[in-house]
């Protein structure tokens, strides 16, 4: 593992740890590598896939208006 590397995955646990906190991210984290067979990109593929672009812009808006910093 490289430097780059060692900083992208602190960065992502102290992101994780922000939004969710410790305990929170640690179950994250445990249910990941308990399940081995998880493909994030193939999830991510059908997450959003019987979802219209119009609901799917909307959700975005939603989402960033509830998490703007005053």
């Amino acid at each position: 593992m490289n430097d780059k590397d060692i900083a992208l995955i602190q960065n992502a646990i102290n992101i994780l740890n922000e939004k969710l906190g410790l305990v929170e991210t640690e179950k994250f984290i445990s249910l990941i590598n308990r399940n081995k067979g998880f493909d994030y990109t193939e999830w991510q593929k059908d997450l959003f896939d019987d979802m219209s672009i119009d609901k799917l812009s909307e959700k975005a808006m939603e989402y960033v208006n509830s998490n703007k910093k005053n």
